[in-house]
């Protein structure tokens, strides 16, 4: 049996990458790191076709390393960097055009590879990642779902929000931080509950849609991660401390409580059937469990991270990435 080789695509300083490629590496994989944020200028790129079509070994070259990516046997598409334009180009338009085209030949190249990719291949990760998407889905396979309104009308807004007595939360749509704000800040927005004070700027739901949902009590917040088949279920007890209580993103985890947690069988089988209907062997979905005992979806992230729940639960998320890979050969 060939030695599996796994791509990894994947930036600096990425200890969740860190942590399986040393699992990858003690089962004896070959296991190869590539960012796509030092192509061209440290890396370049060689596809071919012969005139019957047949294609010529498709190739990654840095320095004196060359990478023939025929024999990778599963992909991992982690978190890269985009490619960057090459400094020699001075003209910014031409330099933005380069790195698109840069962008565009390597999307192409790991759509078209051969071999299992985890989460997915790009195109289908990135289609499930679109949040009103995954709200019909998991209404349609019986999940119970926040009332919702994504829209970017003031007026709107204002009667969803006196329909549900002020208790409602904004979220973005997509991507819930700006970077290069001011002096180059990156600034975060994450679930918000609705102040008054904000109410005197709704006007500006006219620039950019906002995800405006109704706020479920909850008692417990629940981080389901899914690896092909397998399913590990945190429970976060984010009530426990303000902080958290309306995103448990904002991470308190000295007094957040962090366990296991066994899903009923038919909230487990659903959980499945969103990934495979999404196209995805990774992902992790939230859900609230509520005080009478309801599971609300939340959304599913294609591209989450997931070490912290591992650290805090004991659950082994990062063997079964690593298992999953393997499997690929």
């Amino acid at each position: 049996m060939p030695t599996p080789h796994v791509l990894v695509l994947t930036g600096e300083d990425d200890p969740h990458a860190d942590r399986v490629c040393a699992l990858l590496a003690g089962r004896g994989a070959r296991v190869t790191v590539f960012d796509p944020g030092g192509f061209p200028v440290s890396w370049r790129v060689e596809v071919g076709y012969a005139a019957d079509g047949r294609m010529t070994p498709r190739l990654l070259r840095g320095g004196a390393e060359e990478i023939a990516l025929d024999t990778v046997t599963a992909l991992w598409w982690r978190r890269p960097t985009p490619p960057a334009p090459h400094p020699e180009i001075a003209d910014p338009a031409v330099a933005a055009h380069a790195a698109r085209e840069c962008q565009s030949l390597l999307s192409d190249l790991w759509e078209h590879l051969p071999c299992p990719q985890l989460p997915a291949r790009e195109s289908v990760w990135r289609r499930s990642g679109q949040k009103a998407s995954q709200l019909a889905l998991a209404a349609e396979l019986g999940f119970a779902v926040p009332d919702t309104l994504i829209t970017t009308d003031p007026e709107s807004f204002f009667e969803f929000h006196e329909r549900h007595d002020g208790r409602v939360i904004t979220k973005t749509f997509h991507i819930p931080f700006i970077e290069g704000v001011g002096d180059g800040l990156t600034v975060t927005r994450l679930s918000e509950q609705v102040s008054p004070r904000d109410l005197a700027y709704a006007d500006g739901l006219r620039f950019c849609p906002m995800i405006v949902q109704e706020r479920v009590d909850k008692r417990l917040e629940l981080r389901v991660t899914v690896v092909g088949r397998r399913i590990f279920a945190a429970e976060i007890h984010s009530q426990v401390s303000n902080r958290s209580s309306v995103d448990w993103r904002r991470y308190d985890t000295r007094v957040t409580p962090h366990r296991p947690h066994r899903l009923p069988d038919d909230v487990a089988a659903r959980c499945l059937t969103l990934m495979e209907r999404l196209g995805l062997a990774y992902g992790a979905i939230d859900l609230i469990l509520t005080p009478e005992g309801r599971h609300v979806f939340l959304e599913v992230n294609p591209n989450a991270q997931w070490l912290w729940v591992e650290h805090l639960t004991g659950l082994p998320i990062s063997e079964a990435i690593c298992e999953h890979l393997l499997r690929g050969a």
